[in-house]
């Protein structure tokens, strides 16, 4: 990953903690579900993502690959990803009115025919299900794991709480919540919270199947409250097959909207075609 300022690496590991919660306006919104636990389907070792998309190799030992970037030599490619966050004790800020949504950024993506690789929480997906079922069945966006509720999969991370149950148990719990929800489009794809971890939790996840999506670029859109050093930091640091890291949560990132708005036309003139995370993938 390429070196970032000290603040603006703060900052950023800062949503990591949060689980980019924060602040948010006070518009009635949808109720939060029931904290009822949700039953998990028992773990195969079949993918549960219902999208063909290419994965890596596992490691030598069976271990959940990590990719972190494309090629640097196959053209100019970028993929703008966006996490879409919820923790386990949210979904009452939710009801009050908080939001962790952010309709006008899928608007502008669509707008502008950004194709776009969203990684997504299963209590987001819980939260919102009408926009996650929408998201998933648009052939623009591609739906990946972000975990259930954003807890660590390894420690310490930033101070998030270590995930109950297994971090395997966790993934297949969220693809178990994005199924419920009528997610088409989800892809083997997955963040880790924090974008922590170690050879142990790489070894537990090999048998789902999953290629581990990191970045080479942070936007440090996380609590930003304006768009222009968004995008400028995103334009600095963006090169061929580089993965941007975004968010798509109104409370913990209310600029980047707006920062789309500016990134988008200007690494098209610069000769970029934006991808999803699967294209660049694919590319090797």
């Amino acid at each position: 990953m390429p070196r970032v300022s000290r603040p603006l690496l703060a900052l950023t590991l800062l949503c990591c903690i949060t689980a980019c919660g924060g602040a948010g306006s006070a518009q009635k919104e949808t109720a939060a579900p029931s904290d009822k636990p949700t039953p998990v389907a028992p773990a195969t070792t079949k993918p549960s993502p219902t999208a063909a998309a290419p994965t890596l190799p596992p490691g030598k030992d069976g271990e959940t690959p990590i990719f972190s970037h494309g090629r640097r030599d196959h053209g100019k490619r970028i993929a703008l990803t966006f996490d879409a966050d919820m923790t386990s004790d949210q979904g009452p800020r939710a009801a009050r009115g908080e939001h962790f949504d952010n309709p006008a950024l899928i608007a502008t993506l669509r707008r502008l025919k950004v194709p776009a690789t969203l990684f997504m929480t299963g209590k987001w997906a819980e939260q919102y299900p009408d926009q996650a079922r929408s998201i998933g069945a648009d052939p623009l966006f591609e739906v990946a794991n972000h975990s259930y509720s954003h807890h660590a999969f390894a420690s310490p991370c930033y101070g998030l709480p270590p995930v109950k149950g297994g971090a395997r148990a966790d993934l297949e719990k969220a693809f178990a919540a994005f199924r419920r929800a009528g997610v088409e489009r989800t892809v083997p794809y997955f963040r880790f919270p924090g974008g922590c971890h170690n050879p142990s939790v790489l070894k537990e996840l090999g048998p789902a199947k999953v290629t581990a999506v990191q970045w080479d670029v942070i936007s440090g859109d996380a609590f930003a409250k304006r768009p222009g050093p968004v995008a400028d930091e995103v334009l600095a640091k963006a090169r061929p097959g580089s993965v941007v890291v975004m968010h798509c949560t109104r409370s913990a990132a209310p600029a980047t909207e707006a920062a789309v708005r500016t990134i988008v036309p200007r690494l098209r003139e610069r000769g970029y075609e934006l991808v999803r995370v699967s294209d660049l993938i694919a590319g090797g």
